[in-house]
């Protein structure tokens, strides 16, 4: 069986979308399901390419017992045929994500990221990098609530 292919998409790749690919792949992980997903994430923008997450993302993460390895990367058109689900991180990412995506069975696959919550309640994932610490903690507690929503979707 095909794994289930999940790409989360954010605007530079270097906060949100690669914390949520770290966390969905730490859950995955633990509950003994790396098999059943191939992950990944990417930005709406390529300014960020090659690069590591953000520091301060992933010093917030590292105290959570995650490690961002991933390196930024923009969106593909192939991205769109080769993910099951593509998951943006607010209105805006969702509103660019439709425009990119290049035929209507595509734009079928795109759901927003805080569809999965069960905990917390809200529409979007704040973008924290212009933010303080205070951001980056929120972010990464609606991402875990998030995540562990989307892995229950697939049992």
């Amino acid at each position: 069986m095909r794994p289930h292919r999940i790409l989360f998409i954010c605007l530079g790749n270097i906060c949100r979308s690669c914390a949520a690919q770290t966390v969905m792949q730490n859950l995955v992980d633990k509950a003994g399901r790396s098999a059943e997903f191939e992950l990944d994430s990417a930005g709406l923008i390529s300014y960020h390419q090659g690069e590591k997450a953000d520091s301060r993302m992933r010093m917030h993460a590292k105290r959570r017992g995650y490690d961002i390895t991933h390196l930024s990367r923009p969106i593909t058109q192939s991205d769109f045929l080769y993910f099951d689900l593509i998951l943006g991180m607010d209105d805006s990412n969702m509103d660019r994500l439709m425009e990119l995506a290049p035929t209507l069975e595509s734009q079928k696959k795109i759901q927003r990221m805080t569809d999965f919550c069960q905990e917390i309640s809200t529409d979007h994932i704040p973008d924290p990098y212009y933010g303080g610490s205070s951001g980056f903690e929120y972010v990464l507690n609606v991402l875990e609530d998030a995540c562990q929503g989307l892995l229950e979707n697939y049992k």
